[in-house]
């Protein structure tokens, strides 16, 4: 009987060590970092894998997230630089670099990048032009990248880079951007009709003192546009004697597409 006394607190204290230690190990995955304190002042990073807490005097505030992260932001009429209103959606891909920082330096690192990216935005429509951010989006996004980091540094969080979605512009804009386009293009069209014209004359210049030096060229060139203006009729074409001559043949008559005689 005073045996059995002696064993069950043995037992109770090896039951007590089998639960701390229970409790004392942790597993973190490969893309977690758990934030250890003692006493209330930072320790350690666990994990990956098996990490060791010690019971009562340590213990796990928060597990960070490494892998990298997504938060979409919007602006919806935001003045660019031109005052002129516009709506631009974003997302930012963003990760933790620093768990230590993010754990400590700052209350809710996730909710506070939200912000940062949504007033860095503004910023960046109120310090660009519409024109400028409508063709040139990824000087925009590095633009906001850039920003984004500067101000998160501190906290361990990075910004891997930000992509423009999509910019709205008033339905007037649009109309009058598009009668602008089409302007353009109809000038650019005239310029280039005139060109060629330009090109035509000189070539047509180029031709008429050609044959005004050899005459016979000429002659031929005539004989030319009579053949193709009558191939398909199946006339018959009449040469003046001076054209012939001037060949040096001795055909008066040629007949462009033979036809019986009515």
């Amino acid at each position: 009987m005073q045996g059995s006394f002696v064993a069950l607190p043995v037992l109770v204290a090896a039951a007590a060590v089998v639960f701390i230690l229970l409790r004392s190990f942790r597993i973190a995955n490969e893309w977690q970092r758990a934030v250890v304190l003692r006493l209330g002042r930072f320790q350690r990073l666990g994990g990956p894998g098996l990490y060791l807490v010690f019971p009562l005097i340590e213990q796990v505030t928060v597990v960070i997230d490494n892998r990298i992260q997504t938060t979409s932001i919007t602006a919806e009429q935001a003045l660019t630089r031109d005052t002129i209103s516009v709506g631009v959606d974003a997302i930012v891909f963003w990760q933790v670099t620093d768990a230590r920082a993010a754990a400590i330096n700052i209350t809710n690192f996730r909710e506070a990048i939200e912000r940062v990216a949504q007033t860095t935005l503004r910023e960046m429509i109120g310090s660009t032009e519409l024109q400028h951010l409508l063709s040139d989006r990824q000087t925009a996004d590095e633009k906001m990248r850039s920003s984004i980091s500067a101000k998160t540094v501190t906290w361990g969080v990075t910004a891997v880079s930000v992509e423009i979605r999509d910019v709205a512009i008033p339905k007037e804009l649009q109309d009058a951007m598009s009668r602008q386009a089409q302007a353009v293009r109809e000038k650019d069209a005239r310029v280039t009709l005139a060109s060629a014209e330009q090109e035509i004359a000189r070539q047509v210049l180029e031709a008429a003192k050609l044959y005004d030096t050899n005459p016979t060229a000429l002659r031929l060139r005539q004989m030319n546009l009579l053949y193709e203006m009558n191939k398909d009729r199946g006339a018959t074409v009449l040469i003046p004697t001076d054209m012939v001559s001037s060949l040096g043949n001795v055909v008066a008559l040629t007949q462009v597409a033979p036809t019986k005689a009515g």
